[in-house]
């Protein structure tokens, strides 16, 4: 072995991600993790077991934890390591990802975070200065006493707030939001995401609170994160999940169903597994295949689902990353995952219909009702949501011709119906 780097999940250790002198990861449970009953495994596709699991099995849960294409490369370049190499990028950002866990070398605890190291919020110099910075060092990756990660092609960072302003974290401390600068090349990413996941909650779907804010006229987004509660002591615990190809053992590369990734069919089949009550589950999920068909979010790919753990529960994930892709034209219309090989909503027909209830298990009759439900409930508050975004400053081009998008969709929706 040539190194190796503890998997610590609410203060024990699950196991250990270990490096070969080939390069080669590989991941074992411990112990005491798998003699209590108590003790999840990490992943679904990982189920706890005394043997290990080589590169091929545990790759994709670990490797996406990652960030993913040029944020990924901007990462290993400001680190000085192969873009390549998924260990060394979790043994420099690993300390605080995407659910419940930390990754510290072995024989090392994490830091343990007592809230009394109050963090400084960030003036508005420095939070601009924090913009401008995250394009070119991503998770201020190489940053002494930061190891912060998590999944994307976009630019974000993990901080918390302090009377509610931004500030980064103080070692060991769970962070509690994620700040989102624009896509530089795309104008209006901020308004359109805050758009899409602001009506998702007003027609009744779990979806991350958002908030677009200005600092200095310079636009961010900032959003809750769901996989972290406060408890009974005001304490911030992380809270564990999963992203769709991570538990089906998809490596992050391969999201796409067209490559491989996750379909509706067996997301569906998923959800039926994993979800402590299938029922309620299988229709959230439902309810978040149809409203990105709607919103036209092209990018609904298998890491933009996921699932989540809580203690004595497991849930389809609230909805995060939704954004009105289709308009911006020179992004592909082309759907991650399409509905019955449906690419919009003129596709659809009844036909279209009764093949994706047979797809995903669901009654025809069931699939009909939320769908005219879903669309008209858009079409009724979809300027009541625009006209919010808007008067928090965000009155621009691209916001103004989203509700347009919306109604057009869901009228051809509903008529398909």
């Amino acid at each position: 072995m040539k190194a190796a780097l503890s998997t610590w999940w609410d203060g024990a250790a699950a196991g250990e991600l270990r490096l070969d002198e080939h390069g080669d990861m590989s991941f074992v449970y411990s112990a005491d993790w798998l003699s209590n009953p108590a003790r999840r495994a990490i992943s679904m596709s990982l189920p706890k077991r005394e043997e290990r699991y080589g590169q091929r099995q545990c790759r994709p849960f670990f490797a996406g934890l990652l960030p993913e294409e040029t944020v990924r490369e901007d990462v290993a370049r400001a680190l000085g390591v192969s873009k390549a190499n998924d260990f060394a990028l979790l043994q420099a950002l690993g300390g605080d990802v995407a659910g419940a866990l930390t990754l510290w070398p072995v024989g090392e605890k994490p830091p343990e975070y007592d809230g009394r190291t109050a963090a400084e919020p960030l003036g508005d110099n420095a939070l601009v200065e924090l913009l401008d910075i995250l394009p070119k060092q991503p998770f201020l990756a190489g940053r002494e006493g930061f190891r912060l990660s998590l999944a994307g092609v976009q630019t974000k960072l993990p901080v918390v707030l302090v009377d509610g302003r931004v500030a980064l974290p103080a070692p060991g401390q769970p962070t509690t939001h994620i700040l989102k600068p624009p896509i530089a090349r795309f104008p209006g990413t901020t308004e359109n995401e805050a758009f899409a996941m602001r009506l998702a909650a007003e027609m009744g779907l779990g979806v991350a609170a958002v908030e677009p804010r200005r600092v200095r006229d310079r636009p961010y987004l900032l959003v809750t994160r769901y996989d972290r509660a406060t408890d009974a002591h005001g304490r911030v615990r992380r809270l564990h999940q999963e992203d769709f190809c991570q538990a089906l053992g998809i490596p992050p590369e391969h999201k796409y169903a067209s490559e491989g990734g996750p379909t509706f069919k067996t997301s569906f089949e998923l959800v039926r597994k994993a979800a402590t009550r299938p029922a309620v589950e299988v229709l959230k999920l439902l309810d978040a295949a149809i409203f990105n068909l709607l919103v036209g979010n092209a990018d609904a790919h298998g890491k933009n689902y996921g699932l989540l753990y809580r203690p004595d529960d497991a849930a389809f994930a609230p909805l995060y990353d939704l954004m009105c892709t289709v308009a911006y034209p020179e992004v592909s219309a082309k759907p991650a995952m399409k509905i019955a090989d449906a690419s919009s909503p003129k596709d659809f027909n009844a036909q279209r219909w009764q093949k994706f209830a047979d797809d995903i298990k669901i009654g025809l009759p069931l699939l009909r009702r939320r769908v005219k439900a879903l669309a008209e409930a858009a079409l009724s508050r979809v300027d009541k949501v625009g006209e919010a975004v808007a008067r928090s400053g965000f009155d621009g081009e691209v916001l103004k011709k989203l509700p347009q998008i919306v109604r057009e969709r869901a009228q051809t929706v509903v008529e398909s119906t």
